[in-house]
């Protein structure tokens, strides 16, 4: 007995068939993605807010430190007055690590800045001794 060939589609009908199929799943995917995405990006947006307000008031408290030990308006970057920002990262992280006693991580970067509030002090102690001395007395600072 012979055997019929049974006609099939043409391989290249097949793969188009089959992409229009892809494709239309694809879509579906897309649209279900996009459902959910809304809801995601509503809750960013809310996380974002309640993080704006703790730092503002970090931000605030900076601002406080930098209006004490400025020189004169606008001072940002004196030596008086990046040790003071470096003091009360320090106390910050201070306070962390009493919490924390396990978090190794920032007791290095605790050490670190420990180490350049130091350097800028030295620094301070050569250029004006006078000024160096005020400094260590109103931050209350050993030496």
């Amino acid at each position: 007995m012979k055997e019929k060939k049974v006609a099939s589609k043409k391989p290249s009908a097949v793969k188009k068939v089959a992409a229009k199929k892809v494709v239309a799943a694809k879509k579906e995917v897309v649209k279900a993605v996009a459902k959910s995405v809304k809801p995601v990006k509503e809750l960013k947006s809310k996380v974002k807010a309640v993080v704006a307000v703790d730092l503002s008031e970090e931000a605030k408290e900076k601002q406080k430190v930098i209006e004490k030990y400025a020189q004169k308006s606008g001072d940002t970057g004196s030596t008086e007055v990046q040790v003071a920002l470096l003091s009360y990262k320090i106390t910050r992280l201070s306070e962390h690590l009493n919490q924390n006693k396990k978090d190794n991580h920032s007791r290095r970067g605790l050490l670190k800045v420990v180490a350049k509030r130091r350097r800028i002090l030295n620094y301070l102690q050569k250029l004006n001794e006078e000024r160096y001395k005020v400094l260590i007395g109103s931050l209350s600072l050993k030496k």
